[in-house]
């Protein structure tokens, strides 16, 4: 009862702001990103019938209580999909630099949701996988699938027509995608705290959610001409109206810090040199910068003269979910 399964990171491209389920992770939009290639988390599940409790190791460490108690509630849910009571050993291995701030859970979670239920004999489609993910956590759901995709947000209560498709293949439109990690802080409010605080205070909210169904539609009809331009101006309006809505918040907040302005600011000035970027921001303050590749390399150049810029990632659109032989992890943790 052992699977090891490998799930990639995804940036979102018309953004999840909010949700209208807590517990199941229902989201008040939908959505659509592309999935990474660079940044990934390998996950290696085992279930034992002789463990008391799970064990859970990131990066060779045990994890702290919270973060287990977090991860014992997914299994939880898989447990009881799969009608089974066992314990696990969960051993993952980010290759995200969680602690610049990227987002990891997305492919964790999406690692852990494939791992554990290949190892639990479950044979499952995309779709079925994809609404499991997003029980640990909104935006793993859309890292079961590779290339572009879209998080269909679902009307129903019990969440059974919230899931993710992939609208096109990693391989049929290379983009890049700069991860841009600037000289920052600890944020104050965390993406739950944000999300909940601008959907109950933030007069702003309810604009939100009248465009973006619009900004879904301008994305994928972006991406199915191959539009570059189209698909960049769509998700660089969409990002700074979701952190508007921020703004409108009792109390207010931002992610934004002053390298993350600067960045903005020097992407809008290559435009008006005649270099097509576009940026795109999550809940933080790095930023992420999209091109096409033949001028990769000269952003790339200006971007890292910023004294505001510590490094930069260059990613493309990567695989969905893939399954490894059991031996690429070891699981005898001492137990």
């Amino acid at each position: 009862m052992k699977a090891v399964a490998q799930a990639h990171t995804n940036i979102a491209l018309i953004k999840y702001w909010g949700k209208r389920d807590e517990a199941l992770f229902l989201p008040m939009n939908s959505s659509l990103s592309i999935t990474l290639d660079r940044f990934y988390t390998t996950t290696g599940v085992q279930f034992c019938k002789d463990l008391s409790k799970d064990i859970f190791m990131l990066n060779g460490e045990l994890v702290n209580e919270q973060e287990l108690a977090k991860m014992t509630r997914f299994l939880d849910i898989i447990r009881n999909y799969a009608g089974v009571q066992e314990h696990a050993i969960i051993n993952s291995t980010n290759k995200v630099p969680t602690a610049a701030g990227f987002a990891s859970s997305a492919s964790g979670y999406a690692a852990v949701a494939a791992a554990s239920t290949k190892a639990l004999g479950l044979e499952l489609g995309g779709k079925e996988l994809s609404m499991l993910a997003r029980r640990g956590s909104g935006s793993a759901t859309r890292s079961i699938f590779g290339g572009y995709v879209e998080w269909q947000k679902g009307e129903r209560e019990d969440g059974s027509d919230s899931y993710a498709k992939q609208i096109l293949g990693e391989k049929e439109w290379g983009l890049t995608i700069l991860s841009v990690l600037l000289e920052s802080k600890c944020k104050k409010v965390s993406s739950r705290e944000g999300m909940k605080r601008t959907v109950e205070t933030s007069p702003f909210y309810s604009g939100w959610l009248d465009t973006v169904e619009h900004d879904i539609y301008s994305a994928k009809e972006a991406i199915r001409n191959h539009d570059f331009d189209q698909l960049g101006k769509v998700s660089e309006a969409n990002a700074l109206k979701m952190h508007a809505t921020m703004l409108g918040a009792t109390p207010p907040f931002t992610y934004w810090q002053s390298g993350t302005l600067a960045v903005m600011e020097r992407i809008q000035e290559l435009r008006e040199e005649g270099i097509s970027a576009y940026f795109t921001i999550d809940a933080g303050p790095n930023v992420k910068v999209l091109c096409m590749p033949n001028d990769e390399e000269r952003v790339r150049a200006a971007l890292l003269h910023m004294s505001e810029v510590e490094d930069i990632y260059s990613c493309h659109p990567g695989p969905g979910i893939t399954y490894l032989p059991e031996s690429t992890m070891r699981m005898d943790i001492g137990y």
